[in-house]
């Protein structure tokens, strides 16, 4: 990645869009209160964060959507800005889109919890074997960056059990909104981190809570989430004034045309360069 100047902080940037994306992956609650026998949400009082727990389920179970995104990235004084705009696997979380990001727009595919890019045509000379595409395991990284093979925020497994940590208690309604000329209902919630699997190593990182902003729809699917988190260095990473450097992170994603047809692919494998490695040496 450091090798990479301009591509490398495409990349960089879009792992972080891919947090929003893999929110809905394999996940929801063991139960669902809440719910009408017709599957709408309940309206009745104290039913809020049942509706935002069950809203995953129920946004997965249309199988594929189209999406954007925009995640914005500030650490040590500087910024950085992605938008996305492609289409989504909502059960397997594979997905294909067009990023731009740092002056430049980069095809990106997801399979099977790995991320493709395709350089730059002018850039490639930087990439191992001058391959056309690279790709980062995000399962791998996960594992590297442990030690012990255990999540961590950037782990899409943990991104998809939020709804774990959402608690009546801690959801409120803030009102009404179209989107898109799509009636929904914003819900504010808190996520307790320490519910989640791996809430310990977590908390280290973004805090005990994280907050989130969700727009669900009247058949109680997500059409709008916002994550506003501040991510803090756990390894030898320190500003000037010797403390832990922190980013702050802003990612909304929206999701339409549900049903939308979904052909994520792999590049041949000799057309791929590995940066795995690379990215996990960048970041002790």
């Amino acid at each position: 990645m450091a090798q990479l100047p301009g591509a490398g902080r495409a990349t960089a940037v879009g792992v972080a869009c891919l947090l929003a994306c893999t929110a809905l992956t394999a996940c929801g609650s063991d139960a669902e209160p809440g719910r009408k026998a017709d599957g709408s949400a309940s309206s009745s009082g104290g039913d809020d964060g049942a509706a935002v727990r069950t809203a995953f389920d129920r946004t997965a179970e249309a199988d594929t959507a189209r999406m954007t995104l925009r995640t914005q990235t500030s650490a040590a004084g500087q910024s950085a800005t992605a938008d996305g705009k492609g289409v989504i696997d909502l059960s397997a979380g594979d997905s294909t889109m067009t990023i731009s990001a740092a002056g430049q727009k980069i095809e990106q595919r997801v399979v099977d919890q790995v991320v493709y890019q395709k350089v730059p045509e002018r850039q490639r000379a930087q990439v191992p074997g001058k391959k056309p595409w690279v790709k980062i395991d995000l399962k791998k990284a996960a594992a590297q960056q442990n030690g012990q093979g255990g999540s961590r925020i950037s782990d899409p497994a943990e991104s998809a059990g939020f709804a774990k940590g959402i608690t009546d208690k801690d959801t409120r309604k803030v009102g009404t909104e179209k989107i898109d000329g799509v009636n929904t209902t914003h819900y504010r919630v808190t996520v307790d981190v320490d519910k989640l699997s791996t809430g310990a190593k977590l908390k280290r990182q973004v805090g005990p809570t994280l907050p989130m902003d969700v727009w669900l729809d009247d058949k109680g699917r997500i059409r709008r989430q916002q994550v506003d988190m501040t991510i803090k260095a756990t390894t030898g990473q320190t500003d000037s004034a010797d403390t832990p450097r922190k980013a702050k992170v802003h990612t909304r994603i929206e999701f339409s045309d549900f049903g939308t047809e979904v052909e994520a692919q792999a590049p041949p494998a000799d057309e791929t360069a590995d940066l795995t490695d690379k990215l996990s040496q960048t970041r002790h």
